[in-house]
């Protein structure tokens, strides 16, 4: 008696996903969504400190850039990415706003 099972080849092709993959593929998907969304806000808020130049109108806008950085470079961190200084000079982030999140 011999058992029936399709060739290995063939098992190998048709890709099997266990629920568990999916469900990671899923976790991976909506964290790269959340960092795009983490990554626009800090876009948004640096580009709001630029339009203001001083005044009461600054340091409410760098606080916002402060609070959207630190948010981002947390985020960043928990998914194991810990290279701030790429984040830094990609966003050309301001060292008041660096200063203000207690980076070095």
């Amino acid at each position: 008696m011999s058992s029936l099972r399709p060739p290995r080849n063939l098992a190998s092709r048709l890709n099997f996903q266990t629920g568990e993959a999916v469900l990671h593929h899923e976790f991976m998907e909506e964290q790269a969504q959340s960092m795009g969304r983490a990554g626009r806000k800090v876009e948004a808020a640096l580009a709001a400190l630029r339009d203001h130049p001083g005044g009461p109108a600054r340091a409410e806008a760098l606080k916002a850039a402060a609070d959207a950085v630190w948010g981002f470079l947390v985020q960043r961190e928990v998914m194991g990415l810990r290279d701030r200084a790429a984040v830094v000079a990609q966003y050309g982030i301001p060292r008041e706003v660096l200063v203000r999140i207690g980076a070095r």
